[in-house]
């Protein structure tokens, strides 16, 4: 078929244009555009295991091979001196012995000046040792050249480090010793006992009571 001229030129004005736009399609993107970036990989996990806090370990105390030490106590007065004076001192020594170290004790018993007067004699104390005090009561029977005398009392001083010697007497294998109580305590030797806690060398935590009696002895046993 044969095209007349008009027709041609037409034809060949839209072959024109159709070159054009596939020559716009290739061009450069506008300012302001990136190509998308690829996706970055996920690095993998870590199978590693998380380190455990290591259990520490705990050495045993030396179990005391000695009995507790009796404690020097000094200033004790002549054989001829006051009976006031040898029966306060005698007090006090037995306080400082009791409680396990000697320390500054004193012994105020009103109406001690008068027990060398023959007869029986009744009168209030109060003890105070390293200064802790505690009440007791004196009794004497004083005769024309003698004279008894007994001091009793419900308390009684006790250093802690005592305490805790016989509680290491008493406990196996004990890395450490805590008792509930001062330095230095004054107890009742028939209430409540001393509470004490053992841990032993495995990190266990064992109970303890500490009972004292009136001459200072520490009974220990588990709670």
């Amino acid at each position: 078929m044969r095209l007349t001229g008009e027709r041609a030129a037409v034809l060949g004005l839209t072959a024109a244009a159709l070159f054009l736009i596939s020559a716009c399609s290739d061009s450069e993107p506008e300012a302001g555009t990136s190509p998308s970036a690829p996706a970055s990989s996920t690095p993998p996990s870590s199978s590693a295991p998380i380190p455990t806090a290591s259990t520490p370990t705990l050495t045993a105390l030396p179990t005391p091979s000695k009995p507790w030490p009796t404690p020097k106590v000094t200033g004790e007065p002549e054989n001829d001196a006051p009976l006031a004076e040898r029966i306060t001192f005698a007090i006090s020594k037995q306080a400082q012995i009791a409680a396990g170290k000697a320390a500054p004790t004193t012994v105020k018993c009103p109406g001690i000046d008068k027990v060398e007067t023959a007869g029986q004699h009744e009168l209030t104390c109060t003890v105070t040792y390293a200064g802790k005090s505690y009440g007791g009561t004196l009794t004497v029977d004083a005769k024309q050249y003698t004279a008894s005398y007994k001091f009793t009392s419900q308390s009684v001083a006790i250093v802690k480090a005592k305490v805790v010697d016989a509680v290491l007497r008493s406990a196996a294998d004990a890395a450490q010793v805590t008792c509930t109580m001062d330095d230095v305590a004054v107890v009742k030797h028939s209430g409540e006992p001393i509470a004490c806690d053992v841990t032993t060398t495995a990190n266990a935590v064992q109970p303890y009571k500490a009972q004292v009696s009136g001459n200072g002895q520490v009974l220990v046993a588990k709670a």
